[in-house]
């Protein structure tokens, strides 16, 4: 299968996992040897200013939530803008940093397009392909405008989106409006 990073996971009816209820996942990698990703739809009762005191991370005035990126322990993680703190470029401008003094040196910035993400989202090789094929995700491009959607949003518009490109697909619908009670 083709590699899906830069895509967004989509948690379909089929998946049984209750980490993954209505979760919208961004994939950052995705390759023979398996899948990172983050929930980026999951904001979690903390700010990066309370986590950034718990860390030790130094004073911080970062009022944005923290998101639970996934079930897998691990590092914190952030999604960004900043090319210069990137360590991955998942998209064209969209990138991924997991080494503290890139993540001490993004909170600190004014960017509301950041995301700080305890925990994600990771799959075996094979394992993602085989839950796909099963139909427990549904699959999208991204664009950074999605990524940083507000939350409660999120997986109702990824999912109305991937909906409509079905529908046009199986049905060789042509326009269909956005919505289709003025039909």
């Amino acid at each position: 299968m083709a590699s899906l990073a830069g895509h967004l996971l989509v948690a379909s009816q089929n998946l049984l996992d209750p980490n993954f209820v209505k979760s919208v996942v961004l994939l950052v990698q995705h390759t023979e040897e398996g899948a990172l990703g983050v929930v980026v739809n999951r904001p979690i009762s903390k700010s990066v200013q309370d986590l950034w005191r718990e860390v030790g991370g130094g004073p911080c005035s970062n009022t944005q939530l923290v998101y639970l990126g996934g079930p897998v322990p691990g590092p914190l993680m952030a999604v960004h803008r900043e090319e210069p703190l990137a360590e991955i470029e998942i998209i064209p401008g969209l990138f991924f940093s997991a080494s503290k003094p890139k993540l001490d040196a993004l909170v600190m910035r004014p960017d509301p397009a950041l995301k700080i993400f305890i925990g994600h989202s990771g799959w075996g090789p094979g394992q993602l392909d085989e839950e796909m094929n099963q139909g427990a995700w549904l699959t999208m491009p991204t664009d950074i405008e999605m990524v940083f959607l507000d939350s409660n949003e999120l997986w109702v518009t990824v999912s109305r989106l991937i909906g409509r490109e079905m529908m046009q697909s199986m049905l060789h619908i042509k326009n269909i409006p956005d919505d289709p009670t003025v039909n």
